[in-house]
């Protein structure tokens, strides 16, 4: 069994230790049964890392997680750090993380399972077989912009200001990523941001536009206003299918795209940093989920998300192609089986239908495992 991938695990507050855990029996059973070993390595990051050594990333977590082959996450925050400095909230911690790692592609799938579809908002016609990606940069921006911060003005008044700044490079690397997926899917992008309004807008669209002439004329390119295209994806969202955005747009747009899909507990993602020369990328798993504070350690938490980031991981750090597929299909198909999480409940509808906690989706996914091979 190869032991060689380092994988750093950083599980967080709430929710995240138990979501993780039901990963580990994963990760245990593709040891096992599929020969693939992983040395890992523990450390803390949030709420917990704050308790324990003031900060909410150590500089050893951080040094772990720059030698790592990926990071998978679980997630941060709560109510009990909610007085915590803004420098120290848990939060911070991700935020290090992405930044240290240069993790400037963050990859959010958005897809309804068959067995869900009315689990959406939406009309099962709307959203049945949706299967979009949105690539959010997200180490720029009015997140990281300078200068920064709040003071009280000339006139008396308590004033606060965000920058937001991008560079041509930081565009075109991110478009570059939403140009090489798109090869892999249905060959076309669509770039969203405001060039009516901002000056970061224009310099987006330019960019993309060149890159595209240059090196993608082969992928179908369009253009859309950030605020436009959050009313088509509730219109017709299966219009799209690789979406480019700045790390604004891209936090709203994917939190608006993955509603389509019934549940936050449902959905992945993954934060990747550019090729060196061996090709390896630096790059972070998690569930797109909070710590859901009011229901962690009560054994309720929906372990999909976190078991699918662990999916991508195989897929998109180690080339496991056959794994991913693996994992996902078991997940579609304990989900046809009728198998729901809390959050998954919609309707009143119960037959065939098993309500489980945590430990029990876990353990379902890995029976499937053990059925599909």
């Amino acid at each position: 069994m190869a032991s060689n991938r380092n994988l750093l695990m950083l599980p967080g507050d709430g929710i995240g230790p138990e979501v993780m855990n039901e990963v580990r029996k994963i990760i245990a059973w593709m040891g096992k049964k599929r020969a693939v070993g992983f040395d890992i390595k523990e450390d803390l990051v949030g709420g917990a890392a704050l308790d324990k050594h003031g900060v909410p990333l150590s500089d050893d977590a951080m040094k772990a997680a720059l030698e790592a082959d990926a990071v998978l996450f679980g997630s941060v925050g709560g109510p009990k750090w909610d007085t915590a400095d803004f420098s120290k909230k848990p939060e911070r911690g991700l935020l290090r993380l992405r930044k240290e790692m240069d993790l400037f592609a963050n990859l959010r799938p958005a897809k309804v399972f068959d067995a869900l579809v009315d689990a959406s908002s939406l009309k099962p016609e709307i959203v049945k077989g949706l299967d979009l990606m949105i690539i959010r940069e997200l180490t720029s921006g009015v997140y990281f912009g300078e200068p920064r911060g709040r003071h009280t003005n000339a006139r008396g008044e308590v004033e606060a200001f965000d920058t937001q700044r991008y560079t041509a490079p930081e565009i075109r690397r991110v478009c570059a990523v939403a140009f090489e997926l798109a090869r892999k899917r249905k060959n076309k992008v669509l770039s969203a941001e405001k060039a009516n309004v901002m000056y970061t807008g224009v310099l987006w669209r330019e960019e993309a536009t060149k890159l595209h002439k240059e090196s993608y004329s082969d992928v179908a390119l369009s253009h859309m206003y950030a605020d436009a295209l959050a009313m088509q994806l509730l219109r017709s969202p299966k219009d799209f299918d690789v979406i480019v955005t700045d790390n604004l747009f891209g936090d709203i747009l994917s939190d608006e795209a993955s509603m389509l899909t019934g549940s936050l507990g449902l959905l992945p993602s993954a934060s990747l940093g550019a090729p060196d020369a061996t090709g390896r990328r630096k790059a972070l798993y998690e569930p797109i989920h909070g710590s859901a504070p009011d229901i962690a350690g009560k054994g309720l938490a929906n372990p999909i998300a976190q078991t699918l980031s662990y999916g991508m991981m195989l897929r998109y750090s180690f080339d496991l192609g056959n794994e991913a597929d693996l994992v996902e299909k078991a997940v579609e198909n304990v989900l046809a089986a009728g198998y729901r999480t809390g959050d998954l409940l919609v309707g009143g509808k119960t037959d065939g239908i098993k309500k489980v906690g945590t430990q029990e989706m876990g353990d379902a996914i890995v029976k499937e495992l053990d059925r599909l091979v």
